[in-house]
């Protein structure tokens, strides 16, 4: 069970985009970081344990001198083997900055190419898979740059060319080493699926055929893939093949947010039906299917939910946002 806790106060509200909140846990003072869009500009928080924000700033994606302010996509912090970056994708291009939106490191600026002249380009989904940050853009492609250990010599290494429709979200977990282990999955409007193995040359394992409505939220846990679809559904497949294991009516509305607790096994939902609910994946040691427990239900009672994410590694505690709410929603285990 859940209960909630004092809130974090906002000067701005979250705009209505699907997975419009990251988290950043800072172990050593015990600190709580939030990013989240709002038009042109990223909200940038620090919160202690009590709720109350320590640090606010807004964040401008102003790309260039006389440019003008284009609208952020997503906003979400890459958290490397060495290195931590926060990376912001917007009509324009993906920028990357250090951790705290200090200082820019790197730009790319999108490439219209063929695109009809009605064809709105932007850029939306974002993963760190080893040393590599992968983003997703409007024509399907994915960029993966090779992010150095220090500095900004940032280099776009590969493009990813499997999705024919806009990318909704990527997702990555780490593969331990291990030869021919799914380490991230891409997910599309069309509710295609695309599961890999990275490494200097990227390795697509599985398709995922998609079901007639967007996957705006995708997770991977320990060789299994979950994915939120537009209709309000979860479905549960295996990584390495594509087999589907669970499929879960979980919601009225379409999913917005999607996240995992990795030690714990736990995954949070967060759909346009003003719910959020909680449930535990576990691997039946015979037979190997996952098997899924509901745990918790919470209603934002008139609210558009359009983020939520677990705030630690064991899913004890969580986060929500919602659209024209000007303060972010905590709950932590009882």
């Amino acid at each position: 069970m859940y209960r909630r806790e004092p809130p974090v106060s906002m000067r701005a509200w979250p705009a209505a985009l699907y997975n419009n909140l990251c988290v950043l846990s800072v172990p050593a003072p015990r600190l709580t970081q939030f990013a989240l869009v709002h038009g042109p500009n990223v909200q940038l928080l620090s919160a202690a344990s009590d709720g109350l924000p320590l640090f606010q700033r807004q964040l401008h994606a102003k790309e260039g001198a006389g440019l003008s302010f284009p609208l952020v996509t997503q906003a979400y912090w890459c958290v490397l083997p060495f290195r931590v970056l926060l990376v912001l994708t917007s009509q324009r291009g993906i920028q990357m900055y250090e951790s705290d939106g200090s200082v820019m490191v790197y730009w790319h600026a999108l490439d219209s190419g063929d695109a009809p002249p009605a064809q709105a380009l932007f850029a939306r989904g974002i993963a760190a898979s080893g040393h590599y940050i992968c983003v997703g853009t409007w024509s399907g492609r994915v960029l993966v740059f090779d992010v150095p250990a220090k500095g900004p010599n940032i280099v776009l290494s590969e493009e990813l060319d499997e999705h024919r429709v806009p990318i909704t979200d990527i997702a990555a977990e780490p593969a331990q080493g291990q030869d021919c282990v799914a380490d991230m999955v891409t997910a599309d409007d069309s509710g295609l699926l695309c599961v890999w193995k990275s490494g200097p040359e990227f390795k697509l394992l599985t398709r995922i055929s998609g079901f007639g409505t967007p996957c705006p939220s995708v997770r991977l846990w320990q060789g299994t893939v979950a994915a939120g679809y537009g209709d309000g559904q979860i479905r549960i497949f295996e990584a390495s093949s594509g087999a589907l294991h669970v499929q879960i009516n979980a919601h009225a509305r379409g999913i917005c947010a999607l996240d995992l607790a990795p030690e714990a096994g736990k995954l949070l939902s967060g759909a346009e039906d003003s719910f959020v609910h909680i449930w535990k994946l576990s691997r039946n040691p015979d037979s190997g299917c996952i098997e899924v427990e509901h745990c918790h239900a919470e209603c934002v009672t008139d609210t558009q939910v359009c983020g939520a994410r677990f705030c630690d590694p064991r899913g004890s505690s969580f986060a929500v946002t919602g659209y024209d709410l000007a303060e972010i929603l905590r709950y932590s285990c009882v």
